[in-house]
């Protein structure tokens, strides 16, 4: 995962297992926060953060033209920056990775789940609030 330095703007490469204690800037030795916003995820990221995230992992499976997805794209902002250090949160544009939709068998978007060691333990389908992400995680 590619953090950036909120002090210097250096971009920084960070393991998913220390996400929630990113460490320090590698140029400028300032303390890295743990992500504020949604980190877009490919196949490789989804199976690596969801695999190896010692944090909850809240998965918005979203579609660009699906306009429910659209309109809950600030609530999943808004979520992940009230979550920021107690869960990771991740979309997934499932036009482009159909595979992963395919994977958890969903049949409708927005989709999110809830990942921790690697299994889902909570899912929501339909457009919900900042709120009810936050409380599907249990933070």
């Amino acid at each position: 995962m590619i953090v950036v330095c909120s002090s210097c703007g250096q971009k920084n490469r960070v393991p998913p297992s220390r996400l929630p204690s990113a460490g320090t800037c590698g140029r400028c030795k300032a303390a890295l926060s743990a992500p504020h916003e949604p980190i877009d995820a490919d196949v490789g990221t989804f199976d690596k953060v969801v695999g190896e995230s010692p944090l909850p992992v809240l998965v918005d499976f979203w579609a660009p033209w699906c306009g429910p997805c659209v309109r809950a794209a600030p609530e999943v902002k808004k979520a992940a920056a009230q979550l920021a250090g107690k869960a990771v949160v991740l979309k997934v544009d499932t036009q482009r990775y159909p595979e992963l939709a395919q994977r958890f068998g969903i049949q409708g978007i927005p989709y999110f789940a809830v990942f921790r060691a690697g299994k889902k333990v909570g899912e929501q389908t339909g457009l919900v609030d900042a709120g009810r992400l936050v409380s599907l995680v249990g933070a």
